[in-house]
C-alpha cells in the first residue's frame, strides 16, 4: 500500500479502487492527533481501513510519535491491536 503524506492537507491518502481514501491529523509536539477517516461513498472495507492505520502507525513509530486517537474507530483500532498501545501518550488508556 503506497501511503502519501499529503502535509498541505494535513492527511494520509492512499487510492482504492482509484478513488482517495484518506485519515486526517493534526500535530502538537511530539505527537500526531489523528482526528478523521475520509472514505468515498459506499466504501466499507474495514480490512483495508486497519491496514491503512497499521501502515500509519509504522509511520509514527519511524518518525519517533506518539498517536493519540481522537476519532471512535482508531481508538477501537489500538482496542483491537494492543501491539501499537506503547504509541499511546502517558494518561491516554483505550
Amino acid at each position: 500500500m503506497e501511503i502519501k503524506d499529503n502535509t498541505f492537507s494535513r492527511q494520509f491518502e492512499t487510492l482504492v479502487d482509484g478513488k482517495l481514501v484518506s485519515v486526517e491529523y493534526s500535530f502538537q509536539e511530539k505527537k500526531i492527533f489523528l482526528t478523521r477517516i475520509n472514505v468515498p461513498e459506499n466504501f466499507d472495507d474495514e480490512e483495508f481501513i486497519s491496514d491503512l492505520l497499521k501502515n500509519i502507525m509504522a509511520i509514527a513509530v519511524e518518525r519517533k510519535l506518539k498517536v493519540v486517537p481522537i476519532l471512535p474507530k482508531i481508538a477501537a483500532f489500538f482496542r483491537k491491536n494492543p501491539v501499537y498501545k506503547e504509541l499511546l501518550p502517558p494518561g491516554i488508556k483505550i
